[in-house]
């Protein structure tokens, strides 16, 4: 019988509100500390969550709720050099549901609190204190607070990561900056469908909403690295100066960028991928989400993935008897599989830019990658199949082999 009966989670975003909602329905008290001031939205912009991501809310009653401030997107396009190519896709799955992220951090807030989960913020921790019984959070504002167990949902600049493993490596930088924009345009385009283009300088990706407007983000390529903090300290003026000379190649990218206004544009700074953690948990602290796994925005599956983690960790805290062996369950269930996932994220990061020579390759050989390494059986199969069963017991550990 499990002997954790509450948690503290550091972090509001994604990963915290779920893991705090499914701790809740696992039989723990969960309650989350954010360092804003207030719920996290208007940070960052849209992301889209795979099948394999909604169905672990839909173990927690958050799926529908999700759906409802969704855009399901179903087609995939692959545009190179002003060539079109329509993608094959998993025929048995349901569409990627593409949502703003300031909604769906709201949505997860909501449906935690109905839950019975309490929200602190302000709370910016500083340093944990770990007893044999419990840990005792600090926080910047000098409050603090205890629980059976610590979950770092903090982010991809983790604190709790740094705790846990003062050594462990930080995000690496893929090398391109985030920008995005909805506008009106009327695109002679389905109305489920993305498209992933390879422009002349930049990568870039769209789709189409509801009456005649578009939604449209880049992919920079930038040598110098830019914090959100500092690409937000850029006048937009000048970013759009950027953007405008970068994609003036593109059909339709040259016409997203001259329609997006300083007011509109979405500015996202450096995008990340996290290398492996060597140090998932240590003692009663263990990591979540973005803080621990983080694919580039090229995996698609990101936020997905997020959420997985959050269900799966609580199912182990539920079924194992003591934190350590939660964590190490945890862990198993979940190091191969997100490692995978970025790791094939970073071979499509390294495509984002080809020249003209490559995108004229890449659009003789199209007919035979669709087949072969853009076959998403092969690629996204597994991937977004994968479901967890929240009724069964977490295994134990396989005896040693003498």
């Amino acid at each position: 019988m499990s002997t954790t009966r509450s948690a503290l989670v550091i972090g509001g975003g994604i990963a915290g509100p779920v893991a705090a909602t499914a701790l809740r329905k696992a039989g723990i008290d969960a309650h989350v500390h954010e360092a804003y001031s207030g719920p996290s939205e208007g940070i960052g912009s849209g992301l889209a969550l795979a099948p394999n991501g909604v169905a672990a809310l839909d173990l927690l009653g958050a799926g529908d709720a999700v759906r409802r401030i969704a855009l399901p997107v179903a087609g995939m396009r692959l545009a190179v050099g002003g060539r079109e190519h329509v993608l094959p896709v998993l025929a048995d799955q349901p569409p990627l549901q593409v949502v703003d992220r300031g909604a769906l951090h709201r949505v997860l807030h909501d449906h935690a609190v109905a839950a019975g989960v309490p929200f602190s913020y302000g709370k910016r921790l500083v340093r944990v204190d770990e007893q044999s019984t419990g840990v005792t959070a600090h926080f910047a504002d000098g409050s603090t607070a205890t629980a059976d167990i610590l979950i770092g949902a903090d982010g991809i600049r983790s604190t709790v990561r740094g705790l846990i493993d003062p050594g462990a490596p930080g995000p690496g930088y893929t090398g391109m900056l985030g920008f995005g924009a909805r506008l009106d345009y009327e695109l002679d385009l389905p109305d489920d469908t993305m498209v992933f283009a390879f422009g002349a300088k930049a990568y870039y990706l769209y789709w189409k909403e509801a009456q005649g407007r578009v939604t449209w983000g880049a992919n920079l390529p930038s040598k110098r690295y830019l914090s959100l903090t500092e690409a937000r300290a850029v006048p937009a003026t000048e970013w759009l100066r950027v953007l405008r000379e970068t994609y003036a190649p593109d059909t339709p990218g040259g016409e997203f960028a001259r329609r997006t206004t300083a007011e509109t544009l979405e500015i996202t700074g450096a995008l990340h991928i996290m290398p492996p953690v060597p140090h998932w948990y240590r003692d009663r602290m263990v990591l979540v989400g973005d803080a621990v796994h983080a694919p580039s925005n090229s995996s698609g599956q990101g936020a997905s993935l997020a959420i997985e983690s959050a269900v799966q960790l609580a199912r182990c805290l539920r079924d194992r008897d003591t934190p350590s062996a939660a964590f190490a369950a945890y862990e198993r269930l979940r190091r191969t599989r997100v490692e995978s996932i970025t790791a094939r994220a970073a071979k499509i990061n390294h495509s984002k830019t080809p020249g003209p020579f490559a995108r004229r390759m890449m659009n003789a050989m199209m007919p035979l990658m669709v087949r072969t390494v853009m076959n998403p059986e092969k690629t996204m199969g597994d991937e977004r199949r994968y479901r967890i069963d929240w009724d069964a017991p977490v295994q134990r550990e396989p005896a040693a082999k003498s």
